[in-house]
Parts: C-alpha cells; structure tokens; sequence
C-alpha cells in the first residue's frame, strides 16, 4: 500500500475520531478607550514598557484601569494590569491581540498607586513589573466575594457600630475610572479624636516642635520629619499611636513600616487604646475593621491578599506591618511612617532593590502628605536631611524636620548609664580590670536582681574575623577610603586588601599608635549563659537568641534575661498593682562591647548604636532607680551618644567622615557587581571609566572592583555566568543620583536585550558597600 492510499486502522463499531476546527472568537472592539496599555508581569529589563491591547466590548465596563487581566504575550499566557486606556496605538492594528480575559472586575491598583509605582521604579532603576511582583500579592479569588459583602457593613473609624450611611468608607471607587477621590470622607469615631488631643498634651510636653509635626498631620502639604524617640518600654508605641490618630483625625490614612512582626505586636495594643479596632472577621461575614497588618513572610496568601484588597477599595485606612508595607494601595493624603530606617530587612532584596525609607518618603511627597522617620539612633541619612549644610532634594531624600526630646523630660526617662571601660575601672579601683563582668557590674546587677528582672546584651553568636591595630587594637581601616581592611582567601598572598576598593595595604601604620602590625580578631558570644550562671548563683537565666530561639516575654521578677540584638523579651507585670513599672527591666547591662570596634561595614557605628539603645530604651527610668552598663572598650562616640542619650553626637561623626571619604549621604552611590567583564564594560558606558564620571569632586568615581564570593544558589561548581565574580562602586553627587539610576538601567538592559555574557546586577543607594 502506498504512503498516499494508507488509512488509520479502527477497532470494529468504533469510528475515527473527528476532529472540529473552532471557529475564531469575534471580537469588537470597545465604542470608548479601545485601546488597553498593559504593564505585564516579565521581569526582564528590556520589556518593562506597556504593552497595548485591544479591549472587546463586552469587557468594557470591567476592563478599568488598575484591574487584573490575562493575555497573550509572544507564545504564551502572562497576566498584567491595565495602566491606562486610549483611542490610538503607535502598534499597527494587524499586530495587536486582544485581551483574553479580566481577572477580577476590582481595582487592584488605584490611579495614584500606578503613578508611585512607576516613581519608585525610575528612583530605583527598576520597571513597573519589578514593583509589581512585591505590590501586588497573587490573586485569591474567594476573598473577592468575602469583601463585598463585608462592603455593607462599614462603620466610623473607631466606632463600634455598623454605619450604612455614605459618611463611611467607600467599598468601591466613585470616578469615571474607577479611582476614588483624591480626598477620602469617612467617619472618625469621638474616641480617637479625643484620644490624639490628650497625645498631643504629653507631647509638647517631652519634645520639640511638636506643633509643627501636629499641624503637617493637619495640613494639606508635604512635610518630612525626623523623630527621635526618648528611652522607654513603651514610649516610640504611643508616639506612634498618636501619630496615627491624629493623621486618622484630619482625614487622612496611616502607613507604618516596622523591622519584624514583633514591632508590629507591640504597636497593636496602642492603637486598641484610641479605640482602633484589628482587621478581623464579621459575624454577618468578610472581614471587617480600622487597623489592617500587611507581612509578605509569613502571612498565609489569602489573608495577604484580603488586606491588600481591603486598602485598595478603601475599606481599611490604617496600615502596619514589615517591609511589604510601604506598597499598601493608600489614597489621597497620608502619613507614612517608619521606625528604625537602618534596619536591614528595610531593604529589599530583589531587582530594583528598593529601599522602605526611600519609597516612603518618595510615596508621602507624591501624595502631598506626612513622612516620619523615628528611630533611636539617628542615621547619618537623617542627619543630612536635617542639618547636612549640602542637602538636596533628589527623588528620594530631602529636608527634613528633627523633632527632638526636651532636656528635663529626657534627663527623667533616661537610666543611669555608666561606661566601665578599663579607665573608669581603674579610677574605681576594681581589682578585676579586664573581666568580662567587673566586680563593679557584679553589684550594680546583684542590687537590681532584688527587685526585678536584668537584662544581658550580648553579641550575634556568630563568629566573625577582622583586622586589628596589635597594640591599640583599633580597628585597621584603607587609607585610601576608609573601608576595612581583610585577609585575601588565598593565604599564599599575606597582603591585606580593602573590602572596598580593592587597594592593597602596603607599608601599613597605625594612625593612632604607629604601630606597624596587625592581628586577627575573632569575635563571638557562644557559652555566655554558663559563664554567667557561675556569677549569679540560684537566680534563674533566660535565653533568648537567634540559635537558641526567641522567648518573647517574662515576668517581672528578679531572672537573668541574656539575648542577642532583636530578640530582647519583653517584660509583661505579674500584677496590677506593678502599673509601667511592670513592663521594665531593673537594668541592663551590654556585654563585649570591644567587639564593636572590629564590626564592618559603612554603618558599623549605627547599627552597633541602634543594638544598645533598642535594648537600654527596656530599662527602668533613673527616678525608678534604672541603670545601664556599658561593659568594655567602644568608640567614644557610641559611649557618649547612649550615656546622654543623643545619638545626634555619632551621626554627626559619622556625617563628617563620610563627607571627607565620599561615602552616601555625602554622594549618591550604587554598587554593580557580576562577571568582571560585564562590570567593566558598564563602567565604561556609564561613564565611570574615562567619561563624565570618572571622578566625584576630587575624589575617584569608581571604588574596585574586588572580588567577591560566588552566590549561595552554585553549589561546589563555578558556573559560566557568575565565574570571576567582582562588585564595584560607582560614586557621583547626590543632584545626580537620578540620572544614576537612569544610566543603569539603561545600560543593564543594554546588556539583557543583547544577550551579553555574564551576570550583571546594581544597586542603587545600598545598605552597605560591602
């Protein structure tokens, strides 16, 4: 038989089947706006342009800007959201597709969250579509139908009652194009009113120009504030609780972005004191209240999705929770608020690498509202903004306004705190210079141990290796740019090197002693529990640490409490009749506190500084008889800002050096890092290596490269991509920090569209340079 007369053979009785061609879908076009300019969720760089789509009339009414939908993109399906819709196409009309569907009829992204959205994308050198993959969390449909009807049952802020009327919150947007107003009109309940009225008397009378912080969360302007807070269990929970209710007040929603979910846990029961009510389930259905938590970690995806959809349709104008935050869908005027902005989880950790401070700020100045950075620790960023003598406004900084405690209201809430360093040891005439804990420290806690619980700070577990000075000890640093100096992996080179830039130290010095060598340190804090159950025989000792777990609270009574840096317990009281004082260690004491001379790191200081007041701010006032020991060698600077509690002493420091070596914020910077070719040929293209920035000021524009480890993802094999892996620095002045993200992005997309070797990524404004 020959290949053209051959058949399918069949079974008996069965027929071949037969194939039915489907017609194609018909499709008209919509009467008004046909044309969709859909951002799609393609993360590459090259393709973060909208794509434009027709939309059919039947999905007309849906099809509103800010709403999920579907479509083909080259072979296959992506989903995307609506930017915007127009009458023409720069695309000619044979070549575009129409949108297959639209997920949910609900706008997901309102009109001013795509315009942030797109700000925060160009400060960062990101697309559209990098922000949205962390914006927007993925769709969960059955929480759709949840919130509608929880829609009916809104209530006053506050309140306690169903309120039906339209003085509540709007469930969906009332504009043409599915946004709501600019301005929201709800309803505040009395009790939150009069609760920020009684917030604002203790205030002004512990701070600063807090009538300037007042009338902002007022007003109808953007105003950039600095906090910083006075010690206390719970003194940076009622700042920001009034805050909050005094923004809530005037109108406006509340955005407030905290390191970990136990920030969060501590700000909550604040906000029940003015009357606020959690984001919880209804009786009659859907969830229902006035404070909404947003944790992209550890939050199941539809509990995620059904706050970040109750924000977006105005249900919820109160939001708190981790760095996923600071994209919560909030309209019109706002506060947006963080504490402790040198916090590492503020900084994000894929492509475009935003930085929370930097988008709140960015997000209250484009919606004509409030940013308020409280910390602590002051961070030499702050200090720019507020008294940097160069401060400029670029997309994500600016002037700021410090409010700052008063002098005899912080002089009562702060503890005795003493620095027992080998000289004022000696000046005691303590036998045991050189312990770990001195007799002297001994007492002090033995005497708090009577009346209630002390807290031990110690170090990260971990250990650690750094260069020292082998007869000051001081921390060895390049005097090319300050950056520390280490050991190269191949120990057959004994040359140490900058962590930096790259430079060799040859014919090294002391700059304090003149000493000519140097030694390795290693730091850690295992076995600190044993050590010090020797010292305190029969009082029971409480660890809590990243290794051994995290104990979140103790009774207020007399126990050892030894935690590393964040996993500090809180202190609950056993009776009612303890009042504040039950929520207080009797002292706190910080061990090792030399090993802060060796950390790295360009905010080495601050972070070290942010670690010791987080856990002093847990001891009890000097008028409850509260002390706080510094114990060992540290900068003068640290010691002197904790002792007087003013941490404007070291950022001030700090701001001087980093003028003087050209480091953020005196310059605007981004690290590149990749395949030493692809970082090279970056560098050139931008201009870094023979063109227009070449050098910032006086100073080289480029720092390295120097080699850095391959990442955690390659496992015992080197990888084509990532092989010969280097970081550089690229340095110019802060007026141009935005045409720097620009250049980047340009670039690396350059590099991404034309499929050039190797890896290639950047960051703008890094955490650390290291």
């Amino acid at each position: 038989m020959t290949t053209s007369g051959a058949e399918q053979l069949t079974l008996a009785g069965l027929a071949p089947r037969k194939r039915r061609k489907r017609a194609p879908a018909e499709h008209t076009p919509a009467e008004q706006h046909p044309i969709a300019q859909v951002v799609l969720d393609v993360q590459a760089l090259h393709l973060g342009q909208t794509f434009d789509y027709f939309i059919d009339e039947k999905d007309s009414e849906a099809a509103q800007p800010g709403v999920l939908v579907r479509v083909r993109f080259g072979g296959q399906r992506v989903s995307g959201v609506i930017w915007a819709r127009t009458d023409t196409s720069d695309t000619p009309r044979s070549s575009i597709r129409y949108i297959e569907r639209v997920l949910s009829p609900d706008v997901l992204v309102p009109a001013s969250m795509r315009e942030d959205i797109g700000l925060v994308a160009k400060a960062y050198g990101g697309t559209r579509a990098n922000i949205l993959r962390f914006a927007v969390p993925p769709r969960v449909a059955k929480v759709e139908t949840e919130q509608r009807l929880a829609a009916s049952f809104r209530r006053p802020v506050g309140g306690s009652l169903p309120d039906n009327t339209q003085g509540g919150f709007a469930g969906r947007g009332t504009n043409p194009d599915g946004t709501k107003p600019a301005v929201s009109t709800f309803a505040v309940a009395s009790t939150v009113s009069e609760g920020a009225a009684q917030g604002y008397r203790r205030l002004t009378a512990n701070y600063a120009d807090v009538n300037v912080l007042h009338d902002a969360l007022t007003g109808q302007r953007f105003q950039s504030f600095v906090f910083d807070s006075l010690p206390g269990a719970q003194e940076w929970q009622r700042n920001m609780a009034w805050m909050v209710a005094t923004a809530l007040s005037a109108g406006k929603a509340a955005v407030v972005e905290l390191p970990t979910m136990r920030e969060v846990e501590d700000l909550m029961p604040m906000l029940r004191n003015y009357g606020l009510k959690p984001f919880a389930p209804a009786p009659a259905g859907g969830w229902v209240g006035d404070v909404a938590v947003l944790n992209a970690e550890t939050m199941p995806a539809a509990d995620r999705y059904r706050t970040y959809l109750a924000v977006a349709l105005g249900q919820v104008k109160v939001v708190i929770g981790t760095r996923a935050v600071m994209y919560a869908p909030v309209e019109g005027l706002a506060l947006f608020a963080i504490l402790e902005d040198a916090a590492y989880q503020n900084m994000d950790g894929m492509m475009p690498y935003p930085q929370a401070r930097g988008v709140m700020r960015l997000r209250a100045k484009s919606h004509g509202g409030v940013f308020v950075a409280m910390a602590n620790a002051r961070t030499p960023q702050s200090q720019w903004e507020n008294t940097g003598p160069d401060t400029v406004e670029t997309p994500v900084s600016g002037y700021s306004t410090a409010i700052h405690p008063l002098a005899s209201p912080l002089k009562d809430a702060t503890p005795w705190v003493r620095w027992l360093n080998r000289d004022e040891l000696a000046r005691l005439a303590d036998p045991s210079i050189g312990a770990r804990v001195p007799h002297t420290a001994v007492r002090v806690l033995s005497k708090a141990l009577e009346s209630g619980p002390v807290l031990l700070s110690i170090p990260q577990d971990n250990v650690s290796e750094t260069l020292s000075c082998a007869k000051c000890h001081r921390q060895v640093r390049c005097a090319k740019c300050s950056g520390p100096l280490q050991l190269p992996a191949d120990r057959r080179d004994s040359t140490p090197r900058c962590r930096w830039c790259g430079a060799a130290a040859i014919n090294w010095k002391c700059p304090g002693c003149g000493h000519e060598r140097m030694r390795v340190v290693r730091v850690g804090a295992a076995g600190t529990a044993a050590e010090l159950a020797g010292l305190f025989r029969g009082v029971p000792v409480v660890l809590s640490s990243k290794t051994q777990g995290l104990v979140r609270d103790v009774a207020c009574q007399p126990m050892i409490v030894i935690a590393t840096p964040g996993f500090e317990p809180r202190v609950r009281p056993i009776s009612a009749e303890q009042g504040t004082s039950g929520h207080e260690y009797r002292a706190v004491a910080v061990l090792d506190a030399w090993t802060s001379l060796y950390a790295l790191g360009v905010d080495a200081r601050l972070d070290t500084l942010t670690a010791w007041m987080r856990a002093v701010s847990l001891c009890a006032p000097r008028s409850r008889g509260g002390q706080a020991l510094i114990l060992g060698e540290t900068d003068p600077a640290i010691a002197q800002s904790l002792m007087l509690w003013d941490s404007r002493i070291l950022a001030a420091k700090d701001l001087e050096e980093r003028v003087e070596t050209g480091m953020p914020p005196a310059v605007a910077a981004a690290c590149v890092w990749g395949r030493r070719d692809a970082v090279m040929t970056l560098m050139q293209r931008i201009g870094a290596l023979g063109g227009d920035w070449t050098a910032c000021g006086e100073l080289p524009g480029m720092l390295g490269p120097v080699p850095i480890a391959q990442p955690d993802t390659v496992d015992a094999r080197e990888l084509e991509a990532t092989a010969d892996r280097v970081k550089a620095v690229i340095r110019v002045p802060q007026s141009r920090r935005a045409e720097l993200a620009a250049r980047l992005h340009r670039e690396t997309a350059r590099h991404v569209a034309s499929r050039e070797p190797g890896e290639l990524r950047f960051r703008v404004d890094p955490k650390d340079l290291i």
